[in-house]
């Protein structure tokens, strides 16, 4: 018998996808399975909204605190890790209920894409011969090999170009075949429902969330992890909120210009978030106001159990 599709509960940072999916996953009987880039990540409690003892008491939760702040965690190992856990929790007579902001992250666990590997040396060079001969340039060259995946890539995106020519080059194929599958979306993988919330309301939600975040300490946090050494790795990677709270425990930012600069980062990763899910049909969506999800649980819980 094949298994039902996976329920999942998605949309934009702050939308109040927490506590409505623990609550989802109670009346269901499911086990959390988070889908946030930054949840995997040891250490980075506060400023990430990571669920409580309190929460992980009330639901199992899976693909959190999986690696300190400087390990590599790549797309590849959560969607093996991920698929993993899915399976433990089927095994169990349970049903996993994902959860989360990261489309990339839902589709790695539910779709069949495919994740080519990286070179460093041969992005090494791609990244400088963009130096010396400028992004247009290699533009050109990407379109003359492959040009399905120039047509998808604004000619200014160095990162995305080397990233094309970079896996054209280690596979022997353009980077636009191992791309088929984004573009499909089988409806016996999914069935979410998504949060949809006015953006002057979600930029409200978020400013109360930074400053609740301050409130629990965050900056101690941050604290705490410089001492640990993650300092640098957190500016360097420019991780929402905790960079800004780096520079600012470093005296470059005062505390008020950082929380109005990860107030800003934060809708514009939210933006991000939206345009990845808007695109997936299988995903229902529900308007909300300023209580954001739980407005709208029970018609998104007799949603999901007509799944």
């Amino acid at each position: 018998m094949a298994e039902r599709p996976l329920p999942g509960l998605v949309g934009p940072t702050a939308s109040g996808k927490s506590e409505a999916g623990l609550r989802l996953a109670e009346e269901l009987g499911c086990e959390i399975v988070s889908v946030d880039s930054m949840l995997v990540y040891r250490g980075m409690d506060v400023g990430t909204a990571k669920p409580t003892a309190a929460d992980l008491g009330r639901v199992p939760h899976h693909m959190i605190d999986l690696v300190d702040p400087s390990e590599a965690f790549s797309v590849a190992r959560f969607r093996s890790e991920g698929r993993a856990a899915i399976t433990a929790i089927r095994s169990r007579g349970r049903r996993p209920l994902l959860v989360g902001g990261s489309g990339l992250y839902v589709r790695a666990l539910v779709d069949d894409l495919e994740f080519p590997g990286t070179d460093p040396v041969t992005r090494s060079e791609l990244e400088r011969e963009a130096e010396l001969v400028g992004a247009a340039q290699l533009y050109r060259r990407l379109s003359a090999l492959d040009p399905t995946a120039a047509g998808k890539i604004e000619p200014g995106n160095v990162r995305r170009t080397v990233r094309a020519l970079e896996v054209a080059a280690i596979t022997g194929r353009p980077f636009s075949d191992h791309a088929t599958a984004w573009d499909r979306y089988p409806d016996d993988r999914l069935r979410a429902v998504g949060v949809r919330i006015e953006r002057a309301v979600l930029m409200d939600r978020i400013l109360r969330r930074v400053t609740a975040m301050l409130e629990a300490g965050w900056l101690d946090e941050v604290r705490g992890l410089q001492e640990r050494g993650f300092g640098r790795w957190i500016t360097a990677t420019q991780a929402i909120g905790y960079a800004e709270l780096v520079r600012h425990l470093g005296g470059e930012l005062t505390l008020d210009r950082a929380v109005s600069t990860i107030v800003r980062r934060t809708g514009n990763l939210a933006r991000r978030q939206m345009a990845w899910f808007v695109r997936d049909p299988r995903v229902r969506w529900f308007d909300v106001g300023a209580g954001g999800a739980m407005e709208r649980f029970d018609e998104m819980l007799a949603y999901l159990e007509d799944g």
